[in-house]
Order: structure tokens, then sequence, then C-alpha cells
């Protein structure tokens, strides 16, 4: 099997590598010719995965390296995947995240209908939820220009596989995280800060809305679900999450216990992180996924926690 993965240099890509990879597929990883990205994450399997250089912003580009790589699956994870930039670069984000999608389909369309398409959604979408927990059918309501660009790649992901008969899936994932994450997302900044103050690199961390919800799981597991939603003889759209909702500052809390410190000392509130329009309590339900996909995330919320702070504290102490 071979697959083509967009995004192969962020956390999720990654990861998927690392699984692909063990399942013997020829992985092929999509990048920008002029890109400024990190090689790190796959840094450690570099020299196993074969690269074809290609813009999401590019049509043809996309149509050259589809042709090129030849894949049986390719894994749309390629994104402008951080939310508080989508309010300051809408367009961009728009360009990337929606017709970004709309031109990986069209490649598909035009060089191989045969190729199996994953769509990497969100549970950004559902934003102002509309029930609890948010199953497959729950009305979209999205927060930002992000969770916007994101219910359009989702639905051209539909409208593909029903109007061309495309094997074409959307896994509306919830939150995840590893040690990988990038040190921009509220996650991996509290656990990067709670080494940073254990070690005396740091005295304050400063956080915006702490009362947040959100559904947190560890990336491994949820690429997993990805690759088991191409395996199945039907595409269908899946919610992939732990079915358990903590707040900012229970991750906060968590983090600032591995490493034996009261967060109460350290924890400051900067308005400059509360976003324009928050998304207040998401929670998924992963029923489906586990009836049809037989899929279970394996690392709970404690042991994800301690995860990156371990990680993070062997990042700085080795520095």
């Amino acid at each position: 099997m071979r697959a083509l993965i967009t995004g192969i240099t962020g956390q999720d890509g990654s990861y998927l590598a690392d699984l692909l990879l063990e399942k013997n597929y020829e992985v092929y990883g999509m990048v920008r010719r002029a890109s400024t990205e990190s090689f790190e994450r796959i840094e450690h399997i570099r020299d196993r995965l074969k690269f074809v250089q290609a813009d999401l912003l590019d049509q043809l580009s996309i149509i050259k390296a589809v042709e090129e790589a030849k894949p049986d699956e390719i894994y749309n994870l390629a994104a402008q995947s951080f939310v508080p930039t989508s309010w300051s670069q809408p367009v961009l984000t728009g360009e990337f995240d929606a017709l970004g999608v709309t031109k990986m389909l069209e490649a598909i369309r035009h060089v191989d209908p045969k190729i199996r398409f994953y769509q990497a959604s969100s549970s950004e979408m559902f934003g102002r939820v509309q029930e609890v927990p948010q199953v497959e059918t729950t009305p979209f309501y999205p927060r930002s220009p992000y969770g916007v660009a994101k219910v359009y790649g989702h639905w051209i992901t539909i409208n593909y596989r029903e109007s061309y008969n495309i094997h074409a899936t959307s896994g509306i994932l919830f939150n995840h995280e590893s040690p990988r994450r990038g040190l921009e997302f509220v996650t991996r900044k509290i656990t990067d800060g709670a080494a940073r103050i254990k070690l005396g690199l740091a005295d304050k961390l400063a956080l915006g809305n702490l009362d947040a919800c959100r559904d947190w799981g560890f990336a491994g597991d949820y690429v997993r679900a990805m690759w088991l939603m191409l395996q199945q003889d039907k595409p269908e759209d899946f919610v992939i999450s732990t079915g358990s909702a903590h707040s900012v500052k229970d991750f906060v809390v968590a983090a600032f216990e591995c490493v034996d410190l009261e967060y109460e000392k350290y924890v400051v509130k900067d308005p400059r992180f509360m976003r324009p329009a928050e998304v207040d309590h998401l929670i998924g339900n992963s029923d489906k996924a586990k009836k049809i996909l037989d899929w279970e995330p394996k690392v709970d919320f404690a042991g994800l926690v301690k995860m990156m702070v371990e990680a993070d504290l062997k990042r700085l102490q080795d520095a």
C-alpha cells in the first residue's frame, strides 16, 4: 500500500507516518518548496519517507504530486490549524482549510477516482454546541474563521463522495495532543510552562480563558482512527473523541501536580489570549467509531498530561 500525507511535518502527520510505516506502507509526504517548516517531528523516520513538492494553494502542483506518488490513500492533514491565527488571517485560513480540500478532491477526481481520501475535520465545527455530547449528526455552529473553513472542507468532502463516488471520509476529531504539539497551542504551552518553572527557567505562565472545556485525547490514538476509516468498505464520517471533557484549568492543575507545584503561585490571566468568540464546551460521543471501527482511545487524560510534562522536562534538561 502507498499513502500520501499532506501536513506530514505536523503533529498528526508525524504520528500517522509512524503508524503507516509500521504497517509496511510506502509513505509519501507533501511538502512546500519554500517551506520554512521544521522536519523535526519526522527526523527519526525521514530516511524512510519520500517527498513530493506541492502547495494547497496551487491546483496544478497538487495534481502533479498525486500523479507522482500514485497513492492508494491520501490523508489531508495540511491546514492553517491554529484557531487564534484564523482571526488575524481569515482569508488565508479559508484558502488552505476550505479551498485546499476542494483542490485535493479535484486532483483525485482527475488523476484516479479510486484513491481513498481522508479529510481532517474538527470539533471546532460544532462551536456554539447545539447538543451535548456532540455526534456525527449534531448541527454545526462554528465560532471562528477556522471552524467556518473546516465546515466547508467537511461538506465538500461529502459532496464529492456523493457526486463522484469517491471513497472520501471525514474524521471529526476532537482536541488531540502530544509531546509533538506546537508550543503555540494551550496544552503544550501549559506543559512547557510548568516544566520551565520547575527548572527555574521561568516564573510565570500567562493564559487566557481557564474555564473553556475540551475533550482532550492523545494524537497517537487518533491517527489510528484515521487509518481505520479508510479500511472500511463504505466511506462514512466519524466523531473521534474520549467522551470526557476537562477545563483548561483542569489541565493546568494536572500539569503542575506532575512537577509538585501549586499552579496558583505562577499562572496569570492575560486578556490578550481571549478569543473574540469562545467555544465553551466541546465533548464528543464516539460510539459509532467504537461500533464500526472497533476504535477506542488508549491514553487517558492524566496519562496524556504526564506524558507531555515529562517530555518537556527532558527536552529542556537536555538542551
